[in-house]
């Protein structure tokens, strides 16, 4: 009796295993053109490929020697990103510096007008130099000039040789009177 229930059983279901293993996924037939489902789709479908994993839980290949040596390497959003001049992730993970700002050393930074981060991070203006549109000294006037040296005292004349007597001047003609 046992026998012939799971003979019956079986007789029953398997068609039904066999119709159910043969019909598509639902969104296969959605995507599918007039003529049948489109050949990639069908492969891609079957086998997917394994996408590639990030860092979100494996933080320490950030920390690997693929970077230079000065970068500070952290895993944010499932991406390796340098937190030291990445200007969404600045300093910290999520930390996005404003419109006009740089990432200089983890600190979002104007590098407009900051005389110790001029134009770029760790562009140095000298000394009591401004920094204005990213440029030191922009539009300042000149330092002044020094003042000019002063010539050098000119050296005695030696005397002069004594001059040669004149020849006696030859008496004028007086004039006689009318």
């Amino acid at each position: 009796m046992m026998n012939r229930l799971a003979n019956a059983f079986i007789a029953i279901l398997l068609p039904l295993l066999v119709v159910e293993a043969d019909a598509k996924p639902k969104w296969v037939q959605q995507n599918s053109t007039a003529g049948g489902s489109s050949p990639w789709l069908m492969r891609n479908v079957a086998n997917p490929r394994p996408r590639p994993g990030g860092c979100r839980f494996r933080p320490w290949v950030c920390e690997q020697g693929k970077h230079p040596a000065t970068a500070r390497m952290r895993c944010c959003r499932d991406q390796c990103v340098d937190v030291a001049s990445d200007v969404a992730h600045c300093g910290l993970c999520g930390i996005r510096c404003p419109f006009t700002r740089q990432c200089c050393r983890g600190i979002c930074t104007n590098t407009n007008l900051s005389p110790f981060n001029c134009g770029r991070c760790g562009n140095r203006c000298p000394w009591r130099v401004r920094c204005l549109y990213g440029m030191c000294g922009y539009a300042e006037p000149p330092p002044p000039r020094p003042p000019p040296r002063p010539f050098p005292p000119h050296p005695p004349h030696p005397p002069h040789p004594p001059h040669p007597p004149h020849p006696p001047c030859p008496e004028r003609p007086t004039r006689a009177s009318p």
